[in-house]
């Protein structure tokens, strides 16, 4: 296999060197990452942490209700200046700050699912992110994460060690257990959570993670695995061009995704990604049109389109989830926030999504039907919404063991989001 000096700077993914004294595991390494993602799935999953206000952020402004129990801090109907509701359908609409999510509800990439959430009750953050991430609603016992038993249940052949990503400078709950992955603060700090025989966690070195992985193809002799950790951990990210029109903006979250795309965009194999913001916990000052609230949503929306034009043709086989904890009360409080509340709103976004519709009967916000008197109703859960995405998307049918006890699991339950 004759090895080029263009194969190591495509995308930006690995250092620029010569073509001499190359040594043959690092030939083979490179093969394997160009053919790993071929033909594959992904799905990638965005955490938002802190309970995010589903409805400042999906807003039924249709509902008269919305506004009475808002008076400060709900987001006007759509206007003719553009500072209102950016309308969807007639009832829902995105707030102002999420031009950027527009035109993918337009053209059908971008899909909704409102009043969706967990049936365990808890206000906790803590317990609620846990029962998120678990899989598990209301079991704190479970050791390992719905998206590793996801990545776990699949067929993995000539897996590559960076199968499952997460953006951190630690491993996530979703990510724990039996299958290997991968955190990392940037791409130059990687770290190990999988585990290794016997249970015992791995080494945090990236070099650990080739040392010691299962992967047949890119288990080399001592020296020429550390030869090609070098070569992997040379590679900078400031050199990574995104594609045109993709325009991540500052911050971490915005960093996470452009590092993500840019691992899938070099063929090394991802299948799940994992990536988290945070700063959802809105209980004094949330804002309306601008505040806490506009600022965080247009982060957040702007940097998802991003990493959509970025991935390019690789969105045809990419489907993006959103989740948080819990929502918020519908009332405001006394400070002009809201308080914790229960159900939300999910977005699904993909090239196989069927998108610009809402999915997911809508409760109401009348009082009578409101939960505890308080809260928007759960009507869809969320393991609903990540079921039919481990099942459809990634091919994983044993659904009992991704979400165990869950019994809304088979095709007849699922929302239909996915062609």
């Amino acid at each position: 296999m004759t090895i080029t000096r263009r194969v190591f700077i495509k995308n930006g993914a690995l250092a620029i060197v010569g073509t001499t004294a190359v040594p043959s595991f690092l030939t083979r390494a490179v093969f394997a990452a160009e053919t790993a993602g071929a033909g594959k799935n992904r799905l990638v999953v965005l955490f938002q942490r802190g309970a995010a206000d589903g409805l400042n952020i999906v807003i039924p402004h249709a509902e008269s209700a919305y506004y009475s129990m808002r008076p400060s801090i709900a987001i006007p109907r759509p206007r003719a200046n553009g500072d209102g509701v950016i309308d969807l359908d007639g009832f829902f609409g995105l707030h102002p700050s999420m031009t950027a999510f527009k035109p993918l509800w337009d053209a059908g990439h971008l899909a909704i699912v409102h009043a969706a959430g967990s049936p365990d009750n808890t206000r906790s953050h803590f317990d609620a992110q846990d029962y998120m991430e678990s899989g598990t609603p209301g079991i704190k016992s479970t050791e390992d994460g719905w998206l590793n038993r996801a990545i776990s249940g699949l067929p993995d052949p000539g897996a590559s060690p960076f199968r499952a990503v997460s953006m951190g400078g630690s491993l996530p709950r979703t990510l724990a257990g039996a299958a290997p992955a991968v955190a990392m603060g940037n791409i130059r700090e990687f770290l190990v959570g999988g585990r290794g025989p016997m249970g015992a966690t791995l080494s945090n070195s990236f070099e650990a993670m080739y040392e010691r992985t299962v992967d047949s193809v890119l288990h080399g002799t001592g020296n020429e695995t550390f030869e090609a950790v070098k070569m992997l951990k040379a590679a900078d990210p400031e050199k990574y061009t995104p594609a045109a029109g993709a325009d991540y903006p500052r911050g971490r979250f915005g960093d996470s995704l452009r590092q993500v795309a840019q691992l899938i965009k070099a063929n090394l194999g991802v299948e799940v990604a994992f990536a988290d913001i945070g700063g959802w916990d809105h209980h004094v000052n949330e804002g309306s049109v601008q505040g806490q609230i506009a600022n965080l949503t247009r982060e957040f929306s702007q940097s998802i389109a991003a990493f959509w034009t970025d991935l390019g043709d690789l969105a045809a086989d990419t489907v993006i989830v959103t989740m948080s904890e819990f929502g918020r009360t519908v009332r405001e409080n006394g400070n002009r926030g809201t308080d914790h509340g229960h159900a939300n709103v999910m977005f699904v976004l993909g090239g196989p999504v069927k998108g610009g519709k809402v999915y997911g009967p809508w409760p109401g916000l009348q009082t009578e039907h409101l939960y505890e008197g308080r809260d928007l109703a759960v009507t869809t859960d969320f393991r609903q919404v990540l079921g039919e995405a481990v099942y459809k998307h990634l091919g994983n049918k044993d659904l009992e063991k991704v979400f165990p006890g869950f019994t809304k699991r088979s095709p007849a339950d699922f929302l239909r989001y996915l062609g």
